[in-house]
């Protein structure tokens, strides 16, 4: 069963029981491209700007209320979900987002069309340009549902980013009295606490989440009602300040008016830096995840210092084997992050005049890292760092073994000396203690003092 529909184009025949229409189509035509479709933040972010548009036209007494009071109807229940399956257009589609839009729009005027009493496709009391579509542009509805959507996936992010920094911290808690040996270049250095470093990758995670939570305002400003170029033409002077206050006081999110609408039309400029800090997230987050792996190698011929809960078998060969399977997904996540962003600042970098057509890719790439990141970050701290034990006796055993020990002697030794120490111990598979008491440089009880892992740690002696 089809119906006919016609646009400027011309005629086509359309699903029956599509509540999309033949624009919709056109592109669903035109663009059988990857198959994957915009997060439903966006969809959501739609939804509220043509509610926000039609009951600001009321209010102005530009849009006849009995019209305004259907698409309201129907823009409640695109909210809802209830046209999900409606919204077709593939991500990779017209620039700028115009078939996005139209998809949305024709869902809502089909449906406010219903509401009303008319067939699905008649447009006999909505248009989907004319009345759904009303004082508004793809131009500037699009970058602002960006930045709606954006805020829609801030808060679950903070949230995740904040249960991973607060496991952290407990585990920096709870191991704080447990001395290592440090590492640099991946060689030995002086001892520190595992407690430490655990709150060291604590700190540097909650630098970059404040990095991101930052951003909420920045990206609160919107340019709704510039319309085709940030002019505002075909828009009641009060439009904007109007239909922006509502979807301030529907949200709570901190929005204001753009201080330029063309400007606000234009740049992504914050949508960039909102993708730049979720890279930098990333980077601290792999740096992280690659020190876990570390630290946990073995269990017989690694580090061994900590043991990550064992969830999953790790081969499908060697029995017994058991893998870093958390860590190694968040690295990978990190890893796609990083190279969503690096979609995001090619099409950031590539707008031109008035306007930047290559939202859609920024759209999609942007939530989908906020979505990435929101969902592996907390499976990370639920499912591999709240379990993370210490082996203390391998980690003091190690730390004692450190050749970088013979530091706390340059000071009375010299340096040329203490690194002759050193390399006569190495050779000679000799503890530092015993080459020093040797060499008659201090007595047993001295050097065991001085080479106390747990003193130059910053630890007290048990």
């Amino acid at each position: 069963m089809t119906r006919l529909e016609q646009d400027s184009l011309g005629r086509q025949r359309i699903p029956a029981g599509a509540y999309y229409g033949i624009q919709t189509h056109r592109a669903v035509q035109n663009f059988p491209i990857s198959g994957l479709r915009m997060p439903p933040e966006l969809t959501r972010a739609y939804g509220l700007i043509k509610k926000a548009a039609a009951a600001a036209n009321v209010q102005l007494k530009a849009l006849e209320a009995r019209k305004g009071r259907a698409i309201i109807r129907a823009c409640d229940e695109l909210l809802a979900g209830k046209f999900d399956a409606q919204i077709v257009v593939d991500v990779y589609q017209a620039g700028a987002g115009t078939s996005f839009n139209m998809n949305i729009n024709e869902v809502v005027a089909n449906r406010a069309n219903e509401l009303l009493g008319a067939k699905r496709g008649t447009y006999r009391f909505i248009h989907p340009n004319d009345h759904v579509n009303m004082a508004q542009s793809t131009n500037d509805t699009f970058p602002t549902a960006i930045r709606l959507a954006a805020l829609m996936k801030l808060g679950p992010l903070n949230e995740a980013l904040g249960e991973l920094e607060s496991a952290l911290q407990r585990k920096a808690r709870a191991f704080r009295g447990i001395v290592k040996s440090g590492r640099t270049h991946l060689q030995d250095a002086v001892p520190v606490s595992l407690g430490r470093e655990f709150g060291a990758y604590a700190l540097a995670l909650a630098k970059a989440r404040a990095q991101i939570r930052r951003l909420g305002p920045v990206i609160g400003e919107l340019g709704l009602g510039g319309t085709a170029v940030g002019t505002g033409m075909n828009a009641h002077p009060r439009y904007r300040a109007t239909a922006i206050a509502h979807l301030r006081r529907w949200t709570g999110f901190p929005l204001r008016q753009g201080e330029d609408m063309m400007e606000r039309t234009e740049s992504l400029g914050d949508v960039a830096q909102l993708s730049g800090s979720l890279r930098n997230y990333s980077l601290e987050l792999i740096r992280i995840a690659n020190d876990l792996r570390l630290m946990s190698s073995g269990p017989n011929t690694g580090f061994g210092e900590i043991d990550l809960p064992a969830i999953q078998p790790g081969s499908s060969i060697m029995p017994g084997k058991v893998n870093p399977v958390m860590p190694e997904m968040a690295t990978m996540v990190a890893f796609q992050v990083v190279g969503h962003d690096a979609t995001v600042a090619m099409a950031v970098q590539a707008g031109q005049l008035e306007l930047n057509v290559m939202m859609p890719v920024v759209a999609y790439n942007v939530l989908q890292a906020m979505a990435l990141l929101t969902t592996s970050t907390r499976a990370l701290a639920r499912r591999c760092i709240e379990g993370i034990t210490a082996d203390a006796a391998r980690c003091r055993a190690l730390s004692e073994r450190s050749l970088a020990l013979v530091t706390a002697l340059a000071p009375a030794i010299g340096y040329l000396n203490a690194a002759k120490v050193a390399k006569e111990a190495l050779a000679a598979r000799r503890s530092l203690i015993d080459v020093v008491v040797e060499h008659g440089v201090l007595s047993r009880a001295q050097a065991a003092r001085a080479l106390d892992p747990r003193r130059l740690a910053g630890l007290p002696r048990r």
